[in-house]
Parts: C-alpha cells; structure tokens; sequence
C-alpha cells in the first residue's frame, strides 16, 4: 500500500475535523456531503472502510509509525527505472 506523507493525511484529517464540526453546527446537505467526502478520502488514504479505523490508523501512522520510516527513506525520484 501506498503511503500518504504526513503532511497530506494532517490535512485530510484537519478537513475532515473542519467538515464534521460545520455538519454538527448546521446541518445542510451539503455539509453532509463535505463529511461523507472527506471521510471517504481518509479511508481510501489510510486503506479501510469505516471513518473510525481510518482515524485510529491516521493516529498509528502519524505517531511514528510507517510514516516515520517513510520519511526517513531518501528520495531516489531522480533514479533510473529498472
């Protein structure tokens, strides 16, 4: 599986928090559309189905798990395909 960077999955889960806030504030259909959007984003991100084992797994990742080893890796993006 494909990692997010760090960066990008605090961002899916600051919308995702921003979405869910605005939702239990006024609930409109299209406040329910941005959760329904950014939790499905952070499921395919993290690789699961449901919202709350994709935020348990955002959280595992972000405390140092995979992520920190990704991040530690060097960038071969300038290396010759094989």
């Amino acid at each position: 599986m494909l990692l997010p960077t760090p960066a990008d999955l605090r961002a899916a889960l600051s919308r995702y928090a921003d979405a869910v806030i605005e939702d239990e504030r006024r609930s409109t259909p299209d406040t329910i559309r941005q959760r329904e959007d950014t939790a499905y984003t952070l499921c395919v991100m993290t690789g699961v189905s449901d919202v709350r084992e994709a935020l348990s797994t955002a959280d595992a990742l972000l405390s140092g798990g995979a992520l920190a080893a990704e991040a530690d890796r060097p960038d071969h993006s300038d290396a010759v395909p094989v």
